[in-house]
Formats: C-alpha cells, structure tokens, sequence
C-alpha cells in the first residue's frame, strides 16, 4: 500500500508539470485527464471480427506508465507540441509549437529544418540518387509526395516565412527542398531557448520508401518540420560547434537531438493509431473523428502508423534489464493468427538487449505489420515503435522473426544510442546487424555463416563514409550492412565473445542518449581491452579493406641427409596483422601447425621433414572472418604433368567460350 501512495504521488507530480508546459504552449486541452485510467483498462483480448461491441476493446486506451521515470535521461534540446489531422485522401495537416535550446556555447542566429516528404517531390535529390526505388519497391507513377510550411511565426506572433529559402549543401541540387533554414529575429545566446510556431501540410506519396499511404493505411514516419541537431564542439570530434546539415539522400536514414513530444493524432472514426510513446488518455471520439493523444520523452523521434484493419493485441513483459514495458501488436488481418510469434520475439529480444546492453528504458514497444502493398513501410525502426515486413505470405518463414528482432536491436544502436546515420550509418546498420545474428543465434538457434557471407563482399568501401558517397546504394547495403557487422564479429574472433560483449556494453552504456563517433567506439574497445586498434580501424573501417591470406608458392627439393627442404612463401595481400593459423600437410599423411603473427606483408617458412609437402593451408578453421578471397589460401605442391596438362585444356576451353560470348 504504502508503494502505491508514492506512485500516485509521483504521478500526480509529473501530471502537473506537464500540465503547466502543455497551457504555455496552448495545448492545455490535450492533457484533460489524461493519466485516468479505465476501470476495464486490464489488458484484454481482441474482438471477433464484425464484434461491433466490442470496437473499443480492440485498441489500447490510456497507458499509465509501468514504472515512473527516475530521471531525465537526455539533454532534451527540442521540445514539441504537435496536433495533425489526417484527412479522407491521405494528407496531414498539422501545427506545432517547438522550443528549441541552444546546447552550444556561441550565440546562434539562424536555425535549420529537415522537410523530409519534399524528398517524394519532382527532382528531389533522392529520387535522382534512388531512381524512385528502396529496396525492391519502386515509386508508382505520378505518386509525389511533399511538405508546405504554411505558417513560420515566433511566439509573439512575428511571421519568419518570407526568410525561409532552401538550402542545399551536399549537391547544389537547386530542386531539392528536404532541407531549409532562415534568421531568427534575436540569436540564441547558451543555454536560451526560442519557441517557434509553425503550420504545415504534407502530400503523403504512395508508400515505398518508409512513409506514405496504400489504401487505407498509413505509415507517418519523419512527417513534421523537424530541428537539424546543433553539434556542440567536440561532438564525434567536431573542433567548432555548428549545425549539421545534411539533405535526404537515397541511401541515407536520419539524425536528430533528443526532446519531449506531445502529439494530437486526428483520425476518421474507424481508425486505429499506433505511435511513438505511449497514449494519455483514451481516444475520444466526436463528429466522426477519433483523437489520439501521445506523449514521449528522451526520444529523438515520432513516428505514427494508421489503418482501420489493424488487428490489436497487448501484452505487458518485464526481464533483467527491461523494467516494465507494454509490447504492443497492430497487425494486418492476414497475420492476425501468427501474434504469438510476434509477441515472443519482441519478448525475447527485449529480455536479451536488457541482459546483453543495458536496460531498455521506455514504457511500450509498438510494433506494426503494415499490409502487402504497403511492403516499402515494412522494416524500419522509430523510437518505441517498429515496423515489421509487410504481410505477405499467411505463413511466412524465419524472415518475420529476424526482421521483428533486427527492429527492435534498432531500438538500442538507432533509438537510444543516437548514432549520426547521415555521416556514419555502420554506428547503426552495421552494429544492429550484428545483433541481430546474436539474438538470432540464441533465441532460435539459427546461426550466421560469416565465411559465406565473407565471399559476397565484392566491392569493400570504407564504412566511415556519408552515406550518399557510396558508389551504389548496393555497395552501401554491402558495406553498412554485412561487412559492417563482419568487422565487429571479426573483432569478436580476435578477442572472445566475453570480452566483445563488454566493449558492445560499455559503449552503449557509456554513449546512450548521445551521439557517438567511430572514433568513440574505437575509444572504447581499446579502454575495454588495453591494446591499441589503430590499425584494424585504419584497415577496415576507415578504408575498405578485406583481409586476405595466400599461400604463394611451394618450393620442395631433396635434402643432403636424404629427407626433404620445402620453402613455403605466405603473403598478407590486405587487412591489418593478425595472428593466423598455417597447417602443412606432407606425403605420408602426418600434419604440422603453426601461428604466422601476420605482421609482416610476406614470411617465408623453411620446413625440413622425411617426405615432400603435399599442400599448405592458411586458416583451415576459417578463423579470419574478413577474408573474403579463400581459393588462395590453400596451395598444393606439385601437380602432376597429366593433370596439369588437363587443367590448361580445361582452362582454354573456359577462356574461348567467355570470349565467344563476349562477342555476342
């Protein structure tokens, strides 16, 4: 008893301090009663369908946070009051009051918004770099999306749109209008705030790239005027402080400074809305609209899904590491059967991240199954809230529990570690992938094959690389990705998965709610494991380097004492040195192992023995994870005059048949 006294108290205390900022702004209204929670707020089973007494059971209603928060967990720059309307033929219409405090120690004059959905307009930088396509989805003719700032004011009123022009930094590209920035009437001086009121309209495009309309679903994500993040110095190394501007590229993904968001969702009456956070108090229904009320804090984003077909399921879990959280489900009708496989992957994810990293530290995790032809919105990640792949088979394979926990490990290297996704994705994409074959390999026992996926490495770049500066957006997926996750599970080989897993724990305990550099991670491993990385880092993420270990040639000839000298040249074509495992084996079948330390480009190795080397191996347990050149690992030493001769032919043959088809 004397527990729930201090918890009404704590909560009745953060009701009244959020209700003082809410009539600041004047937004008063949006916080009516909004932690009064239902008598029938338990958890409940979702309706058959066609039950209409049951519509209302089959959404959430007001969340009551599991467990209030001890503390402010980030720096909380922006703050934002949002109210949006949906409207019948997909366009938000929306304003927003956002208060923005300078983390800086210099006066700042002008500020930067990212326009996001101008990316979906005629001309836009990423259209020209996607060709109108991400991952397999392509733009449905004519289907342009966009964004309009129809009112710039300050808080007493005085219009800055006519100073609002279009900036464009990384192209030139006159016709992109994703990012933009105008002067403020009085600089912010450190430490000040200013507080903005805008009014906006968006053109939501047919879904293909993460956001947009398919029917009557929609996938609200980077769909407000949002705040560029203001570096202070020394930010991922930064030497001055300033803006980090960036437009919205093809490959890119995003970057944005921590706040609170309080956001009015007006749908029609029918809708369902998921979003970022957790819900106030329960949806009120009036005039044929339904209104949603949201709140989150310590996130550096707000994303919202909408559909009327969604089919709602709630559970509440908490493990080591994840103190109270509500998971809930919003699945398209044709995995309305499969909630259990859901449910126990975001559970199981959850429960490893929190053991594994650290605790996960908001109240819900939302998690969306988007329709089939909503396919371009599926995958991706938002804080609190997921998308899984679209619904598209009744009974899909692995791919809906590895996408499910890929989405929810984004919740810790994209959500809570902020990492800067224009200059440096491999901080998120690469260590999300990473651990997701961890949780892959422990929850389901399906484990990665790195020596495979090694093998399609066929056009390493550096991975500390903006991500418009790929050569292709298939080389950034290559690279980001897949090789970004094989240099930490590389650097896991090297050291044990022990002392791996302290390095992946200490920087995310020491990065959260920050946002970190290459160099802050490599900061890390070397405090983790007293050894200097310099030249892994060099070799593998600075430049795009792959390993590669070869046995050059074999030299064998009788010996005076009637036995046998073999020369055996080895070579390191590329990565940085490494311990590696040589074996030799000779004519009489006995075997010899041993270590090259891999600091040297090239050793030769001199082997005395009774009978001839037949054949040397370089790493035979397939050790070195970043070779992804293996048919010169292994040399034999003579090959018999026959065969030899055969090969040649063999190879003749091969040769003359490319280059006839070359002619062709």
């Amino acid at each position: 008893m004397p527990h729930r006294r201090l918890f009404r108290v704590l909560v009745l205390a953060l009701s009244a301090v959020l209700l003082a900022v809410s009539v600041r702004f004047g937004f008063a209204d949006a916080w009516l009663d909004q932690y009064a929670v239902p008598a029938s707020a338990e958890l409940q089973a979702s309706p058959e369908p066609g039950d209409a007494s049951a519509a209302q059971a089959s959404e959430s209603g007001a969340d009551v946070p599991i467990a209030p928060k001890p503390a402010v967990l980030s720096n909380r720059v922006t703050e934002y009051h949002i109210s949006v309307v949906l409207g019948d033929d997909g366009t938000l219409t929306g304003r927003q009051t956002v208060t923005w405090r300078n983390p800086g120690r210099k006066p700042v004059s002008e500020i930067y918004l990212h326009l996001y959905p101008n990316a979906f307009s005629p001309g836009s930088t990423f259209l020209k770099e996607s060709g109108g396509q991400l991952r397999g989805d392509r733009m449905k003719p004519g289907s342009y999306g966009s964004m309009t700032l129809t009112a710039l004011t300050t808080e007493q009123g005085e219009t800055l749109l006519p100073r609002l022009h279009y900036t464009q930094p990384d192209d030139g590209n006159a016709s992109d209008r994703t990012l933009a920035t105008f002067r403020l009437p009085e600089p912010v001086g450190p430490g000040e705030k200013t507080t903005l009121l805008m009014e906006f309209k968006v053109q939501l495009p047919h879904v293909f790239a993460r956001m947009g309309k398919a029917g009557d679903f929609v996938m609200a994500g980077q769909w407000f005027p949002k705040i560029a993040v203001y570096e202070p110095a020394g930010t991922r190394g930064r030497a001055s402080e300033g803006w980090n501007t960036h437009q919205y590229h093809g490959n890119s993904e995003f970057y944005s400074d921590f706040g609170i968001y309080s956001v009015r969702i007006d749908v029609p009456e029918k809708t369902k809305v998921a979003a970022t956070g957790f819900q106030t108090r329960p949806a009120a229904i009036k005039d044929g609209r339904k209104i949603y009320q949201f709140y989150a804090d310590d996130v550096h984003d707000f994303g919202w899904a909408a559909s009327p077909s969604f089919h709602f399921v709630e559970d509440s879990f908490s493990s080591v590491g994840v103190p109270g959280v509500r998971i809930k489900l919003y699945i398209d009708p044709l995995h309305k059967d499969l909630a259990d496989r859901y449910m126990h992957a975001a559970k199981s994810a959850l429960a490893k991240l929190g053991e594994w990293y650290g605790d996960y530290p908001y109240s819900t995790l939302s998690i969306i199954v988007p329709p089939a032809d909503a396919n371009g919105a599926g995958g991706m990640e938002y804080p609190t809230l997921i998308t899984a792949g679209a619904a598209k088979s009744g009974s899909p394979g692995y791919d809906l529990e590895r996408t499910v926990v890929h989405e929810i490990a984004h919740q810790y290297w994209y959500g809570i570690v902020a990492s800067n996704e224009f200059e440096e994705a491999w901080l998120d994409e690469g260590f999300t992938s990473y651990t997701e074959d961890k949780l892959m390999a422990s929850i389901y026992g399906v484990a990665p094959n790195p020596t495979v996926e090694a093998s399609y490495m066929t056009h390493p770049e550096p991975l500390k690389l903006d991500s418009w500066r790929y050569s292709s957006s298939d080389r950034y997926a290559e690279n980001v990705y897949m090789r970004g996750k094989l240099v930490l599970k590389a650097m896991e080989k090297q050291l044990g998965e022990k002392t791996m897993n302290k390095i992946m724990r200490s920087y995310f305990q020491k990065y959260r709610f920050k946002h970190p550099s290459t160099a802050d991670f490599q900061k890390v491993a070397e405090s983790v494991t007293k050894a200097k990385w310099n030249d892994f880092f060099q070799a593998y993420v600075y430049h795009g380097q792959m390993a590669d270990f070869a046995v050059e040639s074999i030299r064998s000839e009788p010996a005076e004492d009637g036995g046998y000298r073999t020369t055996v040249l080895l070579r390191r074509n590329g990565g940085s040195p490494q311990p590696v495992t040589v074996m030799f084996q000779f004519a009489d079948g006995s075997t010899l192992r041993k270590t090259w330390d891999g600091v040297q480009n090239h050793v030769q190795v001199k082997l005395n023995h009774a009978r001839p080397l037949s054949f040397a191996a370089i790493d035979p347990s397939n050790s070195v994870i970043l070779d992804n050149l293996r048919y010169n690992n292994y040399l034999k030493a003579e090959v018999p005059e026959k065969a030899r001769t055969r090969l040649n032919i063999g190879l003749s043959k091969i040769i003359d048949g490319m280059l006839g088809i070359l002619a062709w």
